[in-house]
């Protein structure tokens, strides 16, 4: 009865298209009613030892670094150097956008601040040079993507909190996955654009787009060899990342001045406002259901009915792309989280691998309906109807569905970095 009534303030909250925080907050203070003390007022003090964590830190530092480099010119610059390697391809202007959204995802650790930074440049030029709407569109939208599986992520960060995992690990267990991601989307542009005209490799326009772009090159290698070597953790490199994003925006490229920081703060922290207090109530239940043991409660039960850990893979991934549908990957991951990963390292998937592939799962949630955030956004930004958009995405989502599918079965591709 107990486990019926929490179920109902979730299910009521739903019915009633309440926001996820009202919910949460919902179920937490009934979880505390029947299986806690009864004193709602622990649910502050568990919010506070769930916050009390230096890795969040590092959450409102990335959002705030790639906001400084959407107002400077350091995207501008990465897709000039990679657009004058790729001319002499097939859609090289199409392989430049994809190229150009892993390496800025690299440093942004967002999907759609990538899909924004590289496609306010990229959709005009690419449209000027014949490139079909649809495909230019949603090859944008779905190498913005990339933004959440290429290291540094805020989701993967999201996961480390609600599951205690290793954000390092997670970060160079996205590696794998993120080269896969993005060597099939270039193939891909590569081959429908087969028939455009090529141009020569022109070592002089390479060479002064290196010149002019050298340091926003330097950034990714910094940060991600940082990380990879362990000399910086999560936080550390995001801290990097800003500083370094702050002095090359300010004093080498002059693309922004030091009062423009101001109204960036600004904006960083309207999107941490919304954030964050989700987080912290996400965070409390998600202590009191380990205090219960909730999660193995679950386990044992999955394990009643369902024996095959493929088959247990199968239904989470079906579970996972229709939650995608419905939910943003951060309220996913806070939701499901903490209760699926111990069900999956029963059936003998390691916490990162699995991380890896609900995030796999929930990046292709940006190109979904209804909550789609890419579409969603897109259609603001480019100015396009959301069917036209929905349209688009279809084939990539296919190959990305394809993409998830060689993860799931080959799990190597997520742990071949990791010492």
């Amino acid at each position: 009865m107990k486990s019926l009534a929490v179920a109902a303030v979730v299910f009521g909250g739903l019915l009633m298209r309440q926001p996820l925080l009202v919910i949460l907050l919902g179920a937490t203070a009934s979880v505390h009613m029947y299986w806690g003390r009864g004193h709602l007022e622990d649910i502050i003090e568990d919010m506070w030892v769930g916050l009390d964590k230096e890795v969040i830190l590092s959450i409102p530092l990335f959002i705030l670094c790639g906001n400084v480099m959407t107002r400077g010119s350091i995207a501008q610059r990465l897709i000039g150097i990679l657009s004058s390697l790729t001319r002499p391809l097939p859609g090289g202007m199409a392989v430049a956008t994809v190229l150009s959204c892993a390496v800025f995802a690299a440093i942004s650790g967002s999907s759609i601040v990538t899909m924004l930074a590289i496609g306010s440049v990229m959709l005009p030029a690419m449209r000027q040079a014949g490139y079909d709407l649809k495909f230019s569109i949603g090859a944008i939208m779905s190498g913005g993507t990339l933004g959440i599986i290429i290291p540094p992520s805020i989701p993967m960060i999201i996961y480390a909190l609600v599951t205690e995992t290793s954000v390092t690990d997670l970060f160079v267990a996205g590696f794998g996955p993120g080269i896969l991601l993005t060597a099939a989307l270039s193939g891909y542009a590569i081959w429908v654009n087969r028939r455009l005209p090529t141009q020569r490799f022109d070592f002089t326009e390479f060479r002064a787009a290196f010149r002019f772009g050298i340091w926003a090159l330097m950034m990714p290698v910094i940060l991600l060899g940082g990380i990879y070597s362990g000399y910086f953790t999560a936080t550390e490199a995001a801290a990097v990342a800003l500083a370094y994003a702050l002095v090359v925006e300010t004093f080498i490229h002059r693309e922004m001045k030091l009062r423009d920081f101001y109204d960036i703060v600004l904006e960083t922290s309207k999107l941490g406002g919304s954030l964050f207090p989700v987080l912290a109530v996400a965070l409390s239940l998600n202590i009191l259901l380990t205090e219960h043991r909730v999660p193995q409660a679950l386990v044992t039960v999955m394990q009643n009915y369902i024996a095959s850990p493929l088959m247990f893979m199968a239904l989470v991934n079906l579970l996972l792309l229709a939650v995608g549908c419905l939910m943003t990957t951060g309220e996913a991951i806070l939701v499901l989280g903490p209760l699926l990963a111990p069900m999956a390292a029963a059936y003998g998937y390691d916490k990162v691998v699995f991380g890896l592939i609900m995030i796999l799962n929930l990046e292709i949630g940006y190109l979904t309906p209804p909550v789609g955030l890419n579409l969603i956004v897109a259609m603001s930004a480019f100015k396009q109807p959301f069917a036209l958009l929905c349209q688009a995405a279809v084939p990539f989502i296919v190959l990305m569905l394809a993409c998830l599918a060689v993860v799931v079965w080959q799990p190597w591709i997520a742990t071949m970095f990791l010492r």
